[in-house]
């Protein structure tokens, strides 16, 4: 596999946020988002080639028992359902998966919990989530929208509405970009709306964490 770095931090979004967690990031990504803040992974040949035994190994080594997956896009990678099992059957609880939602999460072992990033028009690549993942939805698995401005969050809530999004998964999270939008204005919508979901915080960057 192609890794661009595994590290130990705070998990700093999901329902997850606050415990401390084994990192494994995934070299490469489809898509080009204008507020993407990890570019550096967006190159399918940056960082090293690593086995799936290797990140097992690492694991093992963190002491931790919280894994995050993500990239880039890990579910470009071919092996990545098999080390998603692999870290499953190593003792890793949860397993999170962060993806943008342009490809099938039906791919992840069960257990896995998808996080599944949609992508609003603010970001440029609104028009590239993968729709049949409506359907593979599963109740442990989180729904991510980030908001830049009104245009974004009316989009997001439109979406959330239609599919009824609150009830196919464990969470729907909304996220401010930074610099863009204020933590305190998305919370004053989200509670004029009365909206079934979680106003989610990078809890690492306010740490100043990685």
């Amino acid at each position: 596999m192609r890794v661009v770095e595994t590290f130990v931090s705070i998990q700093g979004e999901t329902t997850w946020a606050g415990i401390p967690c084994f990192f494994i990031r995934l070299a490469g990504c489809n898509l080009r988002c204008a507020w993407c803040d990890t570019t550096y992974a967006r190159d399918s040949a940056a960082g090293r080639e690593e086995t799936v035994a290797a990140l097992i190994q690492a694991f093992h080594a963190s002491g931790l028992t919280a894994v995050m997956v993500t990239g880039g896009e890990p579910l470009l990678q071919e092996e990545t359902p098999a080390l998603v099992r692999a870290l499953r059957e190593a003792g890793a609880e949860p397993v999170l998966v962060e993806t943008n939602g342009s490809r099938d999460i039906g791919l992840l072992p069960p257990g896995t919990v998808a996080v599944v990033d949609v992508k609003c028009p603010s970001s440029g690549m609104a028009d590239t989530f993968h729709p049949g993942n409506l359907d593979r939805l599963r109740p442990t698995d989180e729904i991510k929208f980030v908001v830049a401005d009104r245009t974004d969050y009316e989009w997001a809530l439109a979406l959330m509405r239609r599919h009824a999004l609150a009830r196919r998964c464990r969470a729907v999270l909304f996220s401010p970009v930074a610099g863009r939008l204020a933590a305190r204005r998305l919370a004053e919508w989200l509670v004029a709306d009365r909206l079934p979901a979680r106003l989610q915080i990078q809890l690492h960057k306010v740490l100043g964490l990685p």
